[in-house]
């Protein structure tokens, strides 16, 4: 094998690697959506955060007010892809609770309950302390008179101990 071979060949590998796709500096590949009980382990602290939330939902000109407790639920790559399919949004969205009910998700008998804060609305008023700082989805089901239940999803991120309010 000729110098002139080798080095055609050594150039022609050089220019493929140059060609090749690397990930963009802070890249990382997208977390799996599978539902995993360590990536729900950042909310398991307690924090100094905590959200002050109030009910002013209305459709049609018709009031709504909460029916329920408040459900605050770390926000991981299983939450995300779950919410996304229930609600169709993982920023916020206001439901009917037959439709969420019927709506099919990835691991449905996964148990991430454990790691859900809960609060009291009362007075259209709720909130959930001692959260540590982070993304959070809040559920919180309302209703008018005898309509169905509506439910109203949004996503919050707790930063520095702060006290976030949320109007849903």
């Amino acid at each position: 094998m000729s110098i002139r071979t080798i080095l055609t060949v050594a150039a022609l590998a050089a220019g493929a690697a140059a060609c090749s796709t690397m990930p963009s500096p802070g890249y990382a590949p997208p977390a799996s959506a599978a539902f995993d009980a360590n990536a729900f382990g950042w909310s398991t602290r307690q924090g100094q955060a905590a959200i002050d939330g109030r009910v002013t939902y209305r459709r049609d000109g018709t009031i709504y007010g909460c029916t329920g407790s408040v459900a605050v639920t770390p926000e991981t790559p299983y939450t995300r892809a779950r919410f996304r399919t229930l609600y169709g949004s993982t920023d916020a969205a206001a439901v009917p609770e037959a439709v969420v009910r019927a709506r099919t998700v990835a691991d449905p008998n996964a148990d991430y309950r454990s790691f859900v804060r809960a609060g009291t609305c009362a007075d259209n008023r709720f909130s959930v302390t001692g959260l540590p700082d982070g993304g959070w989805f809040v559920i919180v089901p309302v209703s008018a008179g005898g309509d169905d239940r509506v439910v109203l999803m949004r996503r919050i991120e707790t930063r520095g101990g702060r006290t976030i309010t949320v109007t849903m």
